[in-house]
């Protein structure tokens, strides 16, 4: 194999489509990929809401019992924070929605400022 044939992976990937790394990175219409829009639409996530959080000693965790009070760092009334795989998405209010809880969403996190997080 000739110097030239024996480089990174990433040189490869580098040569393979063409790519100038000085110019920038394709997108992936550039590189012939295409997304299929049901298969991602299918991949699960996690989505959680968080009321608040709070840090505990060992041994104030360990003295907790049913009754216990958790003192959370955000008072009542704030919104909550929804998270989608641990990032910040929206927030908003808890509702009761036949018998059962949900969020009703009062202000969504722009695009540009989840992708930051990323």
């Amino acid at each position: 194999m000739s110097n030239e044939e024996s480089t990174s992976g990433a040189d490869d990937v580098l040569l393979n489509t063409g790519v100038d790394p000085d110019i920038g990175k394709p997108s992936g219409e550039e590189l012939g990929i295409s997304l299929d829009s049901e298969l991602l639409k299918n991949i699960p996530v996690t989505i959680s809401i968080e009321v608040g959080r709070t840090s505990l000693k060992i041994r104030d965790l360990m003295r907790l019992t049913q009754g216990s009070v958790v003192e959370l760092d955000r008072l009542a009334g704030e919104p909550l924070d929804l998270l989608v795989n641990d990032t910040l998405v929206a927030q908003g209010e808890i509702v009761l929605v036949n018998d059962r809880y949900g969020m009703r969403l009062t202000q969504v996190v722009p695009k540009s400022e989840r992708l930051k997080s990323l």
